[in-house]
């Protein structure tokens, strides 16, 4: 790339990102949830951590910093700008960093060549504000201040190159020079590159810090495994409601019903009773009934004896029996034939069973949770399910909610899902974005916990390495209805046609607003949430759009 470069493009496209919803109380900037800060609130955070660390270590905290949000930013600028000029879309870096007010960035000199990875960029910073608080607290420096903004560049650029580029201060405001001036180059082209290195590692302190929030969180685990009994994970009011249930139930012999939609997470609270209580050495066994043909669910469950019937060449228990001393959970407990029914009352009645084709009755000590998304009591009525089998398992029933009951459990699951799928396909993120999360908890859930599980695991896959999850990776049409000019020119010229040709008839913005939006209600078959995911809103911001155009 020649030397005398280009000015910067224009970067409406960039100030596009940058939303304000000013009624919720949030600023976007793309995926990216902001905050405006007062300069003199992060000059007061820097004092504290010179104060409190060092200035050696505050440097580096401070570098460290701006190198995450730097990656961040070169992620967005080659969704943004994937057909520009390679100047163009670099130039994302800079003119981010100007977008939020912490500098004003003028290429001197860019060398950058994808073929042969080899970088050299030489940039002017005015009005930097981190020189300018550093003067304001300390005077003139002996050294560069520039800290969060170095990190930027570094970790943008390095980004970027998918090599290792780190920046320095040639000169800088902050030691009394008119302009702060910075280089870039490979680390491997500077002579001091173990000393910059070294910033971008976290020092001893902070290793110190990382081990001591390490204990914190084991402990943390420790004591929400016991609070959250199992396995599970929630803090919502019906979850506590129904852990507390589970809690008091655990240290019984009753037989347990729980009662909830598809995907609510029956079995793991069923697990969770049995890890609860004093039979939490002994097996486990789970048993879904709807996935054993009804000719074979009885030999399933109480076992087998040699020559009962064709094919059956050898005598082995069942599940009642391995689940001896300990808890055995039947899932979509309705879906029991009429003999397995009479014989599940026996073994609860009783505490023996038969096994098909035996006569000797053998005892058993097994504790019986069951589960059902059906209405039993119904099944009784249409003469589905025995009556006295009912009240055998309707001793102690516990309704697990839906998980849009439970909204307030989003954020906790949607980490546990991270943790636990990253590790599956490979993949280290850096969690997943606010815009992204705050879809998720407006999302209704009709499939519940699996379905929010099944949709993180799709995220953790579209998901660039090192990088987040992203709203489109959740819910693919949010890309496409935003018009994506980088991905679909075709929608883009389509919509610009449209909109010219609506200009001609005299449609104004507030009547295109209000088509928009009934139409996106009528797609929705009248359901606010998935109206709002179809415009790319919060529920909220659609439910005050919606207001304000019946008001006017």
């Amino acid at each position: 790339m020649p030397h005398n470069l280009p000015k910067l493009p224009a970067m409406d496209d960039i100030q596009d990102l940058l939303r304000f919803e000013l009624d919720e109380g949030r600023i976007w900037m793309g995926e990216e949830r902001m905050i405006l800060l007062r300069s003199s609130e992060l000059q007061g955070l820097r004092r504290e951590l010179i104060e409190s660390l060092g200035m050696d270590r505050a440097k580096g905290l401070l570098i460290r910093m701006g190198y995450i949000a730097g990656q961040l930013d070169a992620d967005t600028a080659k969704r943004l700008r994937p057909d520009a000029p390679l100047f163009d879309v670099f130039s994302v870096g800079p003119q981010s960093h100007m977008l939020t007010g912490q500098v004003k960035v003028t290429p001197v000199k860019l060398d950058l060549d994808e073929e042969v990875n080899s970088f050299h960029g030489i940039f002017d910073w005015e009005n930097s504000f981190e020189a300018e608080i550093f003067l304001a607290e300390y005077g003139v420096s002996y050294e560069p201040v520039c800290w969060t903004q170095i990190g930027y560049a570094s970790g943008f650029t390095s980004r970027f190159m998918g090599r290792q580029i780190l920046y320095r201060e040639q000169g800088c405001v902050g030691c009394g020079e008119k302009v702060c001036r910075i280089e870039g180059r490979p680390a491997e082209e500077w002579d001091d590159a173990e000393e910059l290195q070294r910033y971008y590692r976290p020092d001893r302190i902070a290793d110190q810090l990382f081990a001591l929030q390490s204990q914190v969180t084991s402990l943390r685990e420790n004591l929400t495994s016991e609070q959250s009994f199992g396995d599970l994970i929630g803090c919502s009011a019906k979850f506590l409601q129904v852990r507390e249930l589970l809690a008091k139930a655990a240290e019984s012999r009753v037989t347990v019903l729980l009662l909830g939609e598809t995907g609510v997470g029956k079995d793991m609270f069923a697990k969770a009773l049995h890890q609860g209580s004093p039979r939490s050495d002994k097996p486990f066994v789970a048993v879904n009934c709807a996935a054993i043909p009804k000719d074979l669910i009885e030999a399933e469950l109480f076992g087998v004896e040699k020559g009962a019937y064709t094919g059956a060449d050898q005598s082995r228990p069942g599940r009642f029996e391995r689940a001896h001393g300990g808890t055995l959970f039947l899932d979509e407990v309705g879906e029991l034939s009429p003999q397995a029914q009479a014989a599940l009352l026996r073994v609860l009645q009783e505490g023996e069973l038969e096994r098909v084709g035996d006569t000797r009755t053998r005892k058993v000590d097994v504790r019986l949770v069951a589960a059902t998304n059906e209405n039993l009591e119904e099944a009784v009525q249409n003469g589905h399910f025995r009556a006295d089998l009912l009240y055998r398992l309707n001793v102690y029933s516990v309704v697990v909610p839906p998980l849009r009951e439970r909204i307030d459990d989003v954020p906790d699951l949607v980490r546990h899902f991270i943790d636990k799928y990253s590790s599956l396909h490979g993949k280290q993120l850096q969690g997943i974005t606010d815009r992204a999360m705050a879809m998720l908890r407006a999302y209704q859930w009709p499939g519940n916990i699996r379905e929010l599980g099944n949709m993180i695991e799709r995220g953790i896959i579209l998901a660039d390495q090192g990088g987040q999850i992203e709203a489109q990776h959740l819910f693919p049409h949010v890309g496409a209805q935003q018009g994506d000019t980088a991905q679909d020119n075709s929608a883009a010229s389509a919509i610009t046609e449209a909109a010219e040709r609506l200009l001609q008839e005299g449609c104004d913005l507030g009547s295109l607003e209000r088509a928009l939006i009934e139409g996106a209600m009528q797609r929705s078959g009248g359901n606010v949430t998935r109206a709002a995911a179809l415009l790319g809103l919060t529920r909220a911001t659609l439910d005050y759009r919606i207001k304000k155009l019946r008001s006017a």
